[in-house]
């Protein structure tokens, strides 16, 4: 059994910092001591380096099958571990949709194949195959996704008897993305009447607006609190919607929870000048107000996660006119380095960023023994050093899509080494690709 002996590390683990050695045996975190000696291990010393445990993001698009111009499962995979990613879950917004129980487990049976990160795959929900969803078992499956506003792929639940459905009956967890429709299709076509149909990308945050956010994530709400249902919203973009949440219960007691994504918290309306639709996103990014209070319920607990939403496109793609560009970009790969940016700026601590990038998404979904540097866990782990800055390039991305909207930003802070389930799977640039992640399990 491969053993694995790192020394001399910074740790961030469950809200303390302190330095410690960690042994791996396997693909298990086996001892956490101060002087661990064990000869017949590979030593790592990492001295000078944060230890934290590996990301888990709760929302990723990584197009295959169907999509596979914009990316890849090996590809985006290969960019999350290079970024200190160690666990995804992804969307089913793929061609053909992963909303049947045959279509979902092939996505399984490919993520086995050439995932070099741990993985789970939502099942879709769609208008018609509720009694579908219902089938799929919930210990090996991280949750059901509706779309309660469409976004990039016809997957928009609008059915209000449907979703009655879905939140009554269901025993999952239900993700849901959050934007009323008719709303944002009014917008839009008064817009188009008024300006034409080439408009710039800043119109984008007033066609999909906070009031059409608002209205769909209060009525997720009201449907979830009417049958008890265990609602989860995605990528919370407006200051509106931070009311229907609560940081009065622990994480482990609520039964409705909240994710904020790195561009929510990173760009504002005025990134629009400069970026245009590569920063165009659903929902969209909006004010500095909307922005700022966004950051500031996570860091109060209002919100609980902090994801991504990674779903890349091609620059051909994205340099068409506004009304024909897709929304979505990637991100996936500097998640983490972003956070650490703001804990550079003195706006979140380590020990936060490790709580809202781990530990609270392996609580939230339940996945068995990751998310926290335990003895006994998996050891899902990254070396981060936080002296090494990574001026981010088109040559350094691993995205297949080729470009990201953190192009020529220096990160003070770089992602050393990332292990996924033990293994050394990313070493300051270079891959080991010999062991595949595995597939995440629930406590459901």
């Amino acid at each position: 059994m491969q053993k694995t002996l790192i020394k001399n590390a910074t740790i961030v683990n469950e809200d303390e910092i302190f330095v410690s050695d960690l042994l791996i045996e396997g693909a298990i975190i086996s001892k956490i001591e101060r002087d661990i000696d064990e000869p017949n291990a590979l030593i790592i010393d990492a001295e000078g380096l944060v230890l934290m445990p590996g990301a888990i993001d709760d929302q990723v698009h990584f197009r295959e099958p169907g999509l596979t111009h914009k990316g890849e499962i090996y590809t985006e995979a290969k960019s999350a571990v290079a970024g200190g990613v160690t666990s995804y879950k992804e969307m089913p917004t793929t061609v053909p949709q992963a909303v049947t129980i045959e279509e979902l487990e092939k996505k399984y049976t490919r993520a086995k194949e050439c995932s070099l990160a741990n993985y789970s795959f939502f099942m879709g929900g769609t208008n018609s195959n509720l009694e579908e969803t219902l089938k799929v078992d919930y210990k090996k499956v991280c949750g059901l996704k509706l779309f309660m506003g469409s976004s990039t792929g016809d997957m928009l639940v609008d059915n209000a008897k449907t979703l009655e459905g879905f939140f009554e009956k269901s025993n999952a967890l239900i993700a849901t993305h959050c934007e009323f429709d008719p709303m944002i299709k009014e917008t839009q076509a008064r817009i188009v009447e008024e300006y034409g149909e080439d408009i710039p990308a800043y119109f984008h945050p007033i066609i999909r607006s906070e009031e059409a956010c608002f209205k769909s994530s209060s009525f997720a709400v009201e449907l979830a609190k009417k049958f008890n249902t265990r609602l989860h919203i995605l990528h919370i973009s407006s200051a509106k919607e931070l009311g229907l949440f609560t940081n009065k219960i622990p994480l482990k007691q609520k039964r409705i929870t909240a994710e904020a994504c790195i561009h929510h918290l990173w760009f504002n309306e005025d990134d629009y000048n400069t970026k245009g639709n590569f920063i165009k996103w659903n929902p969209s990014v909006k004010s500095e107000f909307d922005r700022a209070q966004i950051f500031e319920a996570v860091l109060d607990g209002r919100i609980d996660v902090i994801a991504t939403d990674h779903a890349p496109h091609t620059i051909e793609e994205k340099s068409q006119s506004y009304l024909k560009a897709p929304s979505g970009g990637p991100l996936v790969q500097h998640s983490i380095l972003a956070m650490i940016e703001f804990y550079k700026q003195n706006k979140i601590s380590l020990e936060m960023i490790v709580k809202k990038m781990s530990h609270n998404v392996a609580d939230l979904f339940k996945i068995e023994k990751r998310g926290y540097i335990r003895e006994g866990y998996f050891a899902d782990l990254v070396l981060v050093d936080l002296n090494k800055a990574n001026l981010v390039t088109k040559e350094s991305l691993f995205y297949k899509c080729g470009w990201s909207p953190f192009e020529g930003y220096t990160f003070k802070s770089s992602i050393s080494k990332t292990f996924v389930n033990g293994h050394l799977v990313y070493d300051n640039g270079v891959f080991n690709e010999s062991q595949k992640g595995e597939r995440l399990t629930f406590n459901n």
